[in-house]
């Protein structure tokens, strides 16, 4: 059984043409992808199947979103979330030369003590700098 398709059934989602090209997709690059990155690589399905199957994937746990610092959107494939249970609190790395944002799943962000009467959803750490690869040109 190929990696899409065990994803695919450890989800217990059916085995479509859009959702396996998506996984193979994202399996393929190490950075996040945003919307419009996957309508063009995709472009066989059409812009709302896209976004059904990403929402469905972040259902799922299958891929987590990433902010960057132009408030762009983009999705990554989640290496410890489940079901409804993001795991996905590590520190994101945005490269200012090739744009690209990377997961950098070594690096937690640190437990946050909020004051009392507030409430905890989620967080979002983005670094900024140059990627290992345009730091080799």
């Amino acid at each position: 059984m190929s990696d899409t398709a065990h994803i695919l059934k450890k989800h217990h989602l059916r085995q479509t043409n859009c959702r396996q090209q998506m996984i193979a997709h994202f399996s393929a690059h190490s950075y996040a992808l945003a919307h419009s990155e996957l309508e063009q690589a995709l472009s066989e399905f059409d812009r709302v199947t896209i976004y059904r199957t990403l929402y469905t994937f972040l259902e799922k746990g299958i891929v987590h979103k990433v902010l960057d610092d132009a408030g762009a959107t983009r999705y990554a494939l989640c290496a410890h979330c489940t079901e409804h249970q993001h795991h996905d609190e590590h520190v994101h790395f945005k490269c200012m030369q090739c744009q690209t944002v990377q997961c950098i799943d070594t690096i937690s962000i640190p437990n946050i003590q909020l004051p009392q009467g507030y409430s905890y959803i989620d967080s979002n750490f983005l670094v900024r700098g140059v990627c290992r690869q345009c730091n080799q040109l």
